[in-house]
């Protein structure tokens, strides 16, 4: 089983709280965080690291700003993935205005030339022997402009970025 990846956006300071590890526990310490606004909300799903892969060349790492839009930022749940049942990675949003101007400023023709699923299963990426040639802009085009517009409205609003990894259902 492979893990999914969604993402929230939210103020720096939530209800009077500065801390982003409490406000992770806060929202993602109830079942129904999934409801809040579905703008407020983007569902990478599974495809999250074939969407690093394409967005730096490398299955895990990469350099900032672009790494930071799928797998940078900082674990908060080190220790308390169980008591949350997911990892959450925090993206403050200093660093979620690089990230989103270089979404935007980079077209998604500009990191396509990297989808080879051979390449990828080769690096570890996640289900890349279940990608075919269709699956570049069936499914990684769509979930890059998605991307793209989540992060510029995050920071727009001056706001920072919580990502949850669980195990897809």
């Amino acid at each position: 089983m492979g893990l999914a990846m969604s993402y929230l956006r939210v103020p720096p300071v939530l209800e009077g709280e500065p801390d982003p590890g409490r406000i992770a526990r806060h929202i993602f310490g109830t079942p129904d965080w999934r409801r809040r606004s579905a703008s407020e909300l983007f569902d990478l799903g599974a495809a999250w690291q074939a969407m690093h892969y394409l967005v730096t060349g490398d299955p895990w790492e990469g350099r900032q700003p672009e790494a930071d839009a799928v797998c940078g930022g900082r674990l908060l749940t080190e220790d308390g993935a169980d008591e949350l049942g997911m990892d959450v990675i925090f993206l403050a949003p200093e660093r979620v205005k690089p990230a989103a101007d270089h979404l935007a400023a980079t077209p998604f023709g500009a990191v396509a030339g990297r989808y080879d699923p051979a390449a990828m299963a080769e690096a570890g990426v996640q289900d890349a022997r279940d990608l075919d040639d269709a699956a570049r802009d069936r499914v990684l085009k769509p979930a890059y402009e998605g991307l793209t517009a989540f992060f510029t409205a995050a920071a727009t609003g001056g706001q920072a970025v919580y990502k949850v990894m669980a195990p897809r259902s």
